[in-house]
């Protein structure tokens, strides 16, 4: 008996080993978490102490929660083969349901392969290449930001402070080659281009880097982002300082990957990096965060005793917050069916092949999205598969250590606190509503972003003698070689180089050979700009669309326009019917009609009145009215309201007649010029010879109106053309020049006498200054050239080189049409029009209330007869009635004999005729009978 209840408890016992072993052996209650980190970076150190703190504290917060999180904590030591070596093993020997990590972007690119072939989800809080999608790896999430969400608050920045170009440096890795699409488009967008992008290996030296850091130094861009891992930056930042490379000339801009883990830096390599700016997550303060951080530095030095203080950082907090979202997701989770179950394929024999699918992994990483909660480090949401961005904060490396200087969201832009209201505050288009930047060199003034490479180059100014020599003028020193540029174009320009806020050092170079012969076009000239001969061109350049394809203009500093110079005429023409042209036809008839109006209204008010003149005849009556309108005070008007009617008429007349007698005048005596051309069509239906500047664009413009080749002749200078003019088309010249505006200045200040400007009869933008595509300089050109153009200096210019074009002008009146037309006395014209229209029927009413008693009596008088013939035709009507009965009753009486029947035919006649003479009674008929029988 006690030796079967010593083997049953016995059994018991081994059954209750067996059954604990194998709840341990599959889990139950646990889940095992695989963490891979490259713990000798300061990141991975950071990290590790977060996520065992993160453990440590959800579960004594968490103490009736069934499942566990078992970390198995691995160093991938940097390199992407070691980080997928440890996740192997993860995998195959600790059936790991769950990955947090790998560190890098290149290891969690492989990793998320793995977490996708064994569905365990992979959460990684540091890798932030965007190319890492969930859309071909569903099972991979990022418990951090993508690099793209960052771009933004860079660009905007960059667009604040007027920076036009960016060299992005950037290590040539996936992490820092996945940003840089991304950066050029939002930099496009603000209005700012990458000239050069420096791709720095991870394996680089410091030879390499110095040598990279020289090429950067002999370009122009002074504008650089740094996007690369803590080693390689260190190294950077060092070598750019000991180059001359951190001075008030540069501006360096740190993204989230330095920016966020800068409190954690020693002060010696922060002290090389003075005057960086730099964006980084926003982290909103709380009591709970100030707890942590406290216990957090303590645990850091426990964890590494041998390493020097550090500073909790962003990734810090991202892995805490990570652990916390994995624990609340696995106690949703049935850790019963928590097995591993063998692929199907069971012909590949590697290691991938080998790998179980977990059963609960669909489970898991559902339960993980749709884990929400605040944590340290804001709100941790992996909905979208990664964090979205709220705020960033841009900070200012200053005396070893970050300084913030504001704050940026895609709502605001820029704006100095987060307390502020932010409604007030400045937007990405705004000058930038930051705290004061101390830049590098220890200044407090914004970089302008680029400058002349300090190898000795000047900035070469290609320059060739103009048609005008008041635009420019090259001459070379034969003893020296110098070049030598004077005119309008040149003072505009070394104008413009003083009001720049910096100096530039330059020379000047000859498109022509210093005796100015041209070696080619002005489209020849602008393209030496392109091709690199040049660094600018200027002069009299044409701003044209064809010419901004492969050079950029900056603003023009001369008037715009095509125009014609044609001769003036004298246009006095003293022929028999000279006395009709003062008034156009449209006046005259219309003077002649409301002559005859007043004429009308005069003969009708006077007749009213039976004024003694208007005797006679119709015709004699009207002649005598319009008499009237002439010669008024002659003739007597006997109506006052003829008299108000003829006054009104008179002042409209006197006027007209005035202004026809000046104007007469004016054609008999006054010289009257005008142009022999209005209209460049004119020309081209006349086939008319034109002339251009030889070497201009204005042949092909001709050639585009629909000039022919051989109606076009071209000329070099203005005496040339005056000439040409001079000759006229019939005698080997040309009608007229088609020329620009500012050369036409300058011709009519010569050639003041017999002609004038006709136009402009095209569009142009005027004369430029032509600079490299999305040169720096075009900018702050054309900022110059505006303030120049606003201003009294260009008036200088202009009177320096192009004298005063009043000065001397063409003797005689420049006229279009003399003839005073119809409109100039249209007032009039409606006064006398009132008048005498108000005149007329102001007598209307005033005969019709005179002879309203007559009216009104005659009114009645028709009424009455009215009445009278209505009761006679009543009375006839009943007569006739009673007679037809009458005649039928003596039809039937009537002896029938013929005589008898003959006087009754009669008698009938007689009856029917008589209604016609008038109305008999019965006893005429009795009568009537009786007299025709007797």
């Amino acid at each position: 008996m006690g030796r079967a209840v010593g083997r049953a408890a016995f059994l018991f016992l081994f059954l209750s080993l067996t059954v604990a072993q194998n709840i341990t052996k599959n889990g139950a209650g646990t889940l095992d978490v695989g963490v891979i980190l490259h713990l000798k970076s300061l990141v991975g150190k950071i990290a590790r102490t977060s996520v065992l703190m993160a453990v440590e504290d959800f579960y004594s917060v968490h103490r009736n929660f069934k499942t566990k999180l078992v970390l198995h904590i691995r160093d991938s030591n940097g390199d992407d083969v070691q980080a997928a070596s440890e996740a192997i093993d993860l995998l195959e020997n600790y059936n790991v349901r769950a990955i947090v990590g790998p560190q890098k972007s290149s290891e969690a690119t492989f990793v998320s392969d793995l977490g996708n072939k064994s569905q365990v989800p992979v959460i990684s809080f540091t890798a932030t290449n965007p190319a890492l999608s969930s859309i071909n790896v569903p099972y991979f999430l990022r418990g951090t930001l993508s690099d793209v969400a960052q771009v933004n608050t860079i660009a905007a920045l960059i667009k604040a402070y007027d920076w036009r170009e960016v060299v992005p440096i950037y290590e040539d890795t996936d992490y820092g080659r996945g940003i840089i699409p991304y950066l050029a488009d939002a930099l496009q967008e603000f209005g700012a281009f990458m000239p050069y992008r420096s791709a720095i290996s991870e394996s680089a030296t410091t030879d390499q880097l110095e040598r990279e850091l020289y090429k950067l130094m002999t370009m122009q861009t002074r504008v650089y982002v740094v996007h690369m891992s803590l080693n390689i930056a260190s190294i950077l930042f060092a070598k750019a300082k000991d180059l001359g490379m951190m001075s008030e000339d540069y501006a360096w801009i740190l993204t989230d990957g330095i920016s966020n883990i800068v409190n954690s830096l020693n002060t010696s390599i922060l002290e090389k990096m003075n005057g960086a700016i730099g964006v980084r997550f926003y982290v909103p303060a709380s009591k709970e965060l100030d707890d942590f951080t406290t216990r957090w530095n303590k645990r850091f030095k426990e964890d590494n005793p041998n390493d020097p203080p550090s500073q909790l950082s962003t990734f810090g907090l991202w892995g805490y917050d990570t652990i916390w979202a994995l624990a609340q997701a696995a106690e949703k989770v049935r850790m019963a069916d928590a097995i591993f179950r063998k692929q199907k394929d069971g012909k590949n024999s590697t290691s991938l092949g080998t790998l179980g699918i977990s059963t609960i992994g669909p489970e898991l990483l559902d339960s993980i999205l749709h884990s929400k909660f605040r944590g340290l480090s804001g709100e941790f949401d992996l909905r979208n598969r990664q964090l979205e961005f709220s705020t960033f904060q841009i900070i200012n490396v200053v005396g070893g250590r970050s300084k913030e200087i504001g704050f940026w969201t895609t709502k605001h832009g820029i704006f100095r606190q987060i307390n502020e209201n932010i409604s007030k505050t400045t937007n990405v288009n705004s000058m930038p509503g930051l705290n004061r930047v101390m830049w590098p060199g220890e200044v407090y003034t914004v970089p302008k972003g680029w400058q002349i490479p300090t190898n000795g180059k000047k900035l070469r100014v290609g320059v060739r003698t103009s048609g005008y020599p008041e635009f420019m003028k090259v001459e070379r020193n034969t003893a020296t070689n110098e070049i030598t540029a004077s005119g309008y174009a040149i003072d505009v320009f070394e104008e413009a180089l003083k009001r720049l806020p910096y100096a530039i050092p330059y020379e000047y170079v000859a498109f022509d050979d210093g005796q100015g012969v041209n070696s080619g076009s002005y489209n020849d000239f602008v393209y030496q700009v392109h091709l690199g001969v040049y660094d600018a061109a200027i002069g009299d350049i044409t701003i044209r669309y064809n010419r901004t394809s492969y050079v950029d203009f900056t603003l023009p500093y001369t008037e715009s326009g095509v125009a014609m110079i044609v001769p003036v005429k004298d246009d006095r023409d003293k022929n028999t019917w000279v006395f009709l042209k003062p008034l156009t036809t449209g006046l005259w008839f219309g003077s002649i009609a409301f002559f005859i109006y007043t004429a009308v209204v005069i003969w009708l008010l006077e007749r009213r009145i039976n004024n003694a003149e208007l005797t006679g005849s119709f015709f004699r009556q009207l002649g005598i009215a319009i008499y009237f309108s002439f010669f008024a005070d002659r003739e007597r008007v006997d109506s006052i309201l003829s008299r108000l009617v003829v006054i009104v008429w008179v002042f409209v007349l006197l006027v007209i007649t005035s202004s026809y007698t000046a104007n007469l005048s004016s054609m008999l005596t006054v010289q009257q010029l005008q142009p022999t051309v209005t209209d460049i069509h004119e020309l081209l239906k006349s086939g008319e010879y034109v002339g251009y500047r030889n070497g201009s664009y204005l042949s092909d413009l001709l050639e585009g109106l629909g000039f022919d080749r051989t109606k076009m002749r071209a000329y070099e200078n203005p005496d040339e053309f005056a000439d040409a003019l001079a000759k006229g088309s019939q005698n080997g010249g040309i009608a007229a020049v088609v020329h620009e505006v500012p050369y036409i200045k300058i011709f009519l200040a010569k050639h003041c006498k017999g002609y004038t400007m006709v136009g402009p009869i095209y569009k142009s933008e005027g004369f430029g200054f032509a600079f490299p595509k999305r040169s720096p300089l075009v900018y702050d050109f054309s900022r110059a050239i505006l303030n120049i153009t606003e201003g009294d200096s260009i008036i200088h210019i202009e009177k320096k080189w192009i004298e005063d074009q009043h000065a001397c002008q063409n003797d005689g009146t420049m006229i279009g049409s003399s003839s005073l037309n119809f409109n100039s006395f249209s007032g009039l014209f409606l006064v006398t029009g009132v008048a005498s229209t108000s005149a007329l029927l102001i007598a209307l009413m005033m005969t019709l209330y005179k002879n309203k008693h007559r009216i009104r009596d005659s009114i009645r008088r028709g009424q009455t007869q009215k009445e009278y013939e209505r009761e006679t035709i009543n009375e006839q009507n009943q007569e006739r009635t009673i007679d037809s009965n009458q005649v039928q009753n003596l039809q039937l009486t009537v002896p029938d004999d013929s005589n008898e029947y003959t006087c009754q035919q009669e008698g009938e006649i007689s009856i029917e005729i008589s209604p016609a003479s008038g109305i008999q009674t019965s006893q005429d008929i009795a009568s009537h009978r009786t007299s025709r029988n007797g």
